[in-house]
């Protein structure tokens, strides 16, 4: 597992496993924050936090991850678009 890459899929959420599968997402090593939870964790359909983790797929630098990073710190702070 690292810091930054897509956050784990539960075990019942086959149709997340799937999507990622089949767009390539599943391939990269999960992490504990990623481009999908900073833009909109759990307020976000399946589809769209699929396409932002194949986004990052594309995009994966470490300044990217530097980036993720920081606004990962600024969005807990907020606690905004929380579901639980």
């Amino acid at each position: 597992m690292r810091f930054v890459g897509p956050r784990p899929a539960l075990f019942n959420q086959d149709d997340l496993v799937a999507l990622r599968t089949e767009c390539g997402v599943h391939e990269l090593v999960p992490g504990l924050t990623g481009w999908a939870q900073i833009n909109g964790r759990d307020e976000i359909a399946i589809e769209d936090k699929v396409a932002f983790e194949k986004d990052y797929n594309v995009r994966k630098s470490l300044w990217f991850d530097l980036k993720i990073i920081v606004f990962t710190f600024f969005k807990v702070l907020k606690t905004k678009n929380v579901s639980h």
